[in-house]
């Protein structure tokens, strides 16, 4: 069964930082694009960053750029988003999704197909002091 699971969300004070993780099970990501979502309710979901299957593509937000880094550790399955600097208006529930992917040294947070393929559950992320 192919299964993504986020971790790492919880309450930080404006200006902290937290590492989302996104561990996949039942299929090896080496062959997928990854992005990060986040979404409020009442609101759209929102893309917030990409990592292309090799790692070399990333791609972000305006809104987070400067303090958020995408990453991946093919060899522990796992994708992280490094979160820095973080402000009230990042509070949002965070899922990372992945999609098999097109070109290896790009991504595109909307997906080559229309959109991503397989999601996880979400982790909240609220920051607040």
């Amino acid at each position: 069964q192919l299964q993504l699971v986020e971790s790492g969300g919880g309450l930080v004070q404006p200006g902290g930082s937290l590492r989302l993780s996104c561990a996949a099970s039942g299929f090896t990501l080496d062959y997928y694009d990854i992005g990060w979502f986040r979404q409020v309710p009442g609101k759209e979901r929102e893309g917030v960053s990409c990592i292309s299957s090799s790692g070399i593509g990333t791609a972000y937000a305006d809104s987070v750029k400067g303090r958020f880094t995408i990453s991946r550790d093919n060899a522990k399955n796992t994708v992280y988003l490094q979160m820095n600097s973080l402000k009230p208006e990042d509070t949002a529930v965070y899922y990372c999704a992945a999609e098999r992917s097109v070109v290896r040294t790009m991504c595109l947070m909307t997906g080559f197909r229309g959109g991503y393929e397989y999601w996880g559950q979400g982790t909240q992320v609220t920051v607040s002091s």
